[in-house]
């Protein structure tokens, strides 16, 4: 049955950043397919909320207070989740954070936190969590990039979370074609404006300049929402993308497409 090709059923399933925002919309939606979900992230205060959000659907719900831009956390995390539930079958890259400055002004710093965040740590889980897949023959990887790895937005001044963004989109197509044969697919989503709790305050603002930009330049009219990028993830994470690797699909109301 086609329901079938996008169950998860008896597969863990692990999500980076997944304690809110759009990591939880993902692992509550990889939960409702009937995977176990383990969230790796730094917001404790999270995870009483997210627990009890996917333990609704009956799943096992394990929270790792991990910083995925440290190796040595990264490898304990991916030791414990795998000690815990026997199997990582499933593996969502969603940490992420921006920081903007206009590039003739942006610290060395402020470039280095975006790219540990959004890229640095999704090869560091990547190569963890891949590890244990290419073991086990199997397995499939979601990375989050962004439509802002193919396109510029206007008018934000981020290189630093644009750069990061492909480089994920390299990172997700060089994974896959090298672990192609071995069983371990890695696709990635690359999703537009989103409104989450770290973004709604802008949306909310009726003075704030870019927000009406935004939605122009989208054809659509709109922002989207976490939940609106659940079934792209579950796709790539199910038999139902079982011929697709190395691509990225954008989930973006069209922004990308004029």
């Amino acid at each position: 049955m086609v329901s079938e090709l996008f169950s998860l059923q008896g597969k863990t399933a692990l999500v980076t950043g997944g304690e809110r925002g759009i990591g939880l919309a993902i692992a509550k939606g990889f939960a409702a397919a009937g995977a176990d979900i383990a969230v790796a992230g730094l917001d404790e205060s999270a995870a009483p909320e997210a627990e009890k959000q996917i333990r609704q659907y009956g799943r096992k719900f394990r929270f790792i207070k991990t910083d995925v831009t440290v190796e040595t956390q990264v490898i304990e995390m991916v030791r414990r989740v795998n000690e815990t539930f026997g199997h990582i079958d499933v593996l969502c890259n969603n940490a992420g954070i921006s920081k903007r400055a206009e590039a003739a002004e942006m610290p060395l710093d402020v470039w280095q936190k975006v790219i540990d965040v959004n890229l640095t740590s999704q090869f560091l889980v990547s190569r963890e969590v891949g590890s244990l897949m290419l073991e086990q023959g199997k397995g499939a990887i979601v990375n989050v990039a962004s439509m802002s790895g193919l396109i510029v937005n206007k008018p934000l001044s981020q290189c630093n979370y644009n750069a990061s963004k492909a480089g994920v989109i390299q990172l997700t197509k060089s994974m896959a074609c090298e672990w192609a044969k071995r069983g371990v697919r890695v696709n990635a989503i690359a999703p537009g404006y989103i409104r989450t709790p770290i973004t709604a305050h802008r949306f909310n603002d009726p003075d704030d300049p870019a927000v009406p930009i935004w939605r122009e330049m989208t054809p659509m009219g709109r922002e989207g929402v976490p939940e609106e990028l659940v079934g792209a993830a579950l796709f790539f994470a199910s038999d139902a993308s079982s011929y697709c690797t190395g691509s990225i699909l954008t989930v973006d109301g069209g922004y990308t497409a004029w």
